[in-house]
């Protein structure tokens, strides 16, 4: 389950211009629990990225509260 502030970050990470500059231990979280991954970008560095998983959880949450 995740905490407001993960859901938060997963839906900010979802259309962030500037992901980087997500709380690392929201970044953590998500990661665990693998709707996130990161991305090996050609500079070395790490670019986060919502995985399927992530997206389907959104989906559902967006369904749920649609029906309310």
């Amino acid at each position: 389950m995740l905490s407001p502030r993960e859901f938060a970050s997963l839906m900010l990470l979802k259309d962030a211009a500037d992901p980087m500059s997500l709380d690392s231990a929201d970044l953590e979280a998500l990661l665990e629990c693998q709707h996130v991954t990161l991305e090996p970008l050609a500079s070395g560095l790490q670019r986060p990225r919502v995985t399927d998983d992530g997206q389907l959880f959104l989906k559902a949450v967006a369904r749920v509260l649609d029906d309310k």
